[in-house]
């Protein structure tokens, strides 16, 4: 975020309705900006890069170039960009995708106004936008895809890193890994914290898919 605490969104959708819509509801916000808005994946990358905005809200499909590609770019970028990918239907064949190539999360398009602006707010903050639920019926049903993640990656954690980094993967906040762990969460968040400096993660959704592909949690195991 900017000195003066203010959130910077850039808008990209290739319907410049649902860009109205959001820019009319964000903009609403008193610690919220849009400063930018693209119609389709090319411009966004543009856009990120000459803006430097805190937080790109992504359509998965638009022309030119898809919200998969211009994620993938965006995450290659200079830039601290959150980004929270847009999609029409919950379980999208993409999302997992997204989320390997550096998405935080994602929405889908006809979220309550309210969900929206809480989940701006929180990538902003560095949470990744993964609910428990939608977690684990989107990482089960798409991570079984996802090409396998060399097990001597992990070699770099600690047995109780590996361990939290394992409970990530199953969709637990910090304040459930403590209790499960039985530890604050404060010293919760510095193990997750840790273990994402180790493993380059660019953020918590990084540690997801981590766990999946490196076989520390397994489909349907949850």
């Amino acid at each position: 975020m900017e000195g003066d605490g203010m959130i910077r969104v850039v808008l990209a959708d290739d319907q410049m309705l649902v860009r109205a819509g959001f820019r009319a509801l964000l903009d609403a916000q008193p610690d919220i900006e849009v400063v930018g808005e693209a119609a389709d994946g090319e411009e966004a990358v543009a856009l990120v890069r000459e803006r430097r905005p805190d937080v790109a809200l992504m359509d998965i499909r638009m022309p030119v170039m898809d919200g998969l590609e211009a994620t993938a770019r965006i995450a290659e970028l200079p830039v601290p960009t959150r980004i929270i990918m847009l999609t029409t239907f919950e379980l999208d064949e993409y999302v997992f995708e997204a989320l390997r190539g550096g998405a935080s999360g994602f929405l889908v398009k006809d979220t309550e106004p309210a969900e929206l602006i809480r989940a701006v707010r929180s990538v902003a903050a560095g949470d990744a936008l993964l609910s428990p639920g939608v977690t684990r019926r989107l990482i089960e049903e798409f991570a079984i895809r996802a090409k396998p993640a060399p097990q001597a990656r992990l070699a770099v954690l600690t047995e109780r890193e590996r361990e939290v980094l394992t409970l990530v993967g199953e969709g637990l906040t910090n304040d459930q890994i403590a209790a499960r762990l039985v530890v604050s969460p404060a010293t919760a968040k510095t193990h997750v914290s840790r273990a994402m400096i180790k493993l380059s993660a660019r953020d918590r959704a990084q540690l997801v898919v981590l766990a999946y592909e490196s076989g520390l949690v397994r489909p349907g195991w949850l």
